[in-house]
């Protein structure tokens, strides 16, 4: 238990020596922002809580998932990553790790990165016998495409895309063609999100390819639609993710695993509590694709969306964080 002090002048001085012992401890810290909306939020909510809360000098560094991870890898910066899709990079995330330059301290979204087909909420739940692919393939009156009502649709992501590759490959591999249904091509990421949208204004129905987190999905409720068959992660990989490949096989879209990076001299230099808040810190894809939709909705910067985070969720990141950091990001708001 602490014990009263003696004066007011011997408190406030011991309490001005345990902040800049925190300041120096922690010191300046660099922390990646990738180009998406989740990790700029992210990585603004880590500069904030480290800055307010533990004394520390964070400077936020744009960057993207390859470039970023492969330089923690082989050189140790930046210190901090805050949303790493390790999957992309698994042989260099193996390499830095083995060879002490980067730690993985947990994960911010430990739903992980969730692709694959979605239908709408409301649409779910009119039919809840509708829960894998091969359930929506047995109505396509359900799902009528724009050009043709009498065919269902399978909504796809413009060219270029992994996901539309993949999607391109289910198709052919669920035979949805046989069971009525035609792949509508959506021409970019405005055509896909503007065709739930619409789907979503009229209540009519929809099937296609999306993931999260995502603001999209904040603002409308989506259902993932479950594949019927375990992921075969050989079979995935010589074909399912393979444009010209002839025979594809139903398959379970992957999970993918995101976490945070830290450098490891960063680690072992750095107070335990940033470490401590580090690793518990996180949030669920629902949560953060809310956050996201309301970023969108007012033309929010990371930097915006973090702090209004911060005022409506305390009662989550206060768990994140020390008691006395929490009094002083909650002062610093």
């Amino acid at each position: 238990m602490k014990k009263l002090f003696a004066s007011t002048c011997l408190t406030f001085g011991l309490i001005g020596g345990a902040s800049f012992a925190s300041a120096a401890e922690c010191g300046t810290v660099t922390i990646a922002s990738m180009n998406w909306q989740s990790a700029e939020v992210l990585s603004n909510l880590d500069k904030f809580i480290l800055n307010e809360g533990y004394g520390c000098e964070a400077e936020i560094t744009v960057g993207d998932t390859v470039p970023t991870i492969t330089s923690m890898a082989e050189k140790g910066q930046p210190d901090i990553a805050p949303e790493a899709w390790i999957d992309l990079l698994p042989d260099v995330v193996k390499k830095g790790t083995e060879e002490g330059r980067i730690v993985q301290v947990g994960s911010p979204l430990p739903d992980g990165g969730v692709q694959g087909w979605w239908i709408p909420k409301y649409l779910a739940d009119a039919h809840p016998d509708i829960k894998t692919i091969g359930d929506v393939l047995k109505h396509p009156e359900l799902f009528p495409a724009p050009e043709d009502p009498k065919k269902g649709a399978i909504y796809n992501g413009p060219q270029g895309w992994g996901g539309t590759v993949v999607t391109t490959q289910l198709y052919k591999a669920f035979e949805a063609d046989k069971a009525g249904f035609t792949l509508v091509d959506t021409g970019s990421a405005a055509g896909l999100d503007g065709s739930i949208s619409k789907a979503y204004e009229r209540k009519e129905g929809w099937a296609g390819y999306y993931w999260a987190p995502t603001a999209l999905l904040g603002k409308y409720e989506m259902v993932k639609l479950e594949a019927g068959v375990p992921n075969d992660a050989a079979e995935w990989k010589r074909c399912n993710t393979v444009a010209d490949c002839p025979d594809p096989k139903p398959n379970a879209w992957p999970v993918d695993k995101i976490v945070t990076l830290v450098a490891k001299p960063f680690s072992e230099n750095v107070g335990p509590e940033v470490m401590d808040y580090l690793t518990k810190r996180s949030w669920s894809n629902e949560t953060v694709n809310k956050l996201m939709a309301w970023m969108t909705d007012n033309q929010a910067t990371g930097e915006d969306g973090a702090k209004h985070f911060l005022k409506e969720n305390k009662d989550l990141w206060t768990k994140w964080v020390s008691p006395e950091a929490a009094t002083k990001i909650e002062a610093a708001l």
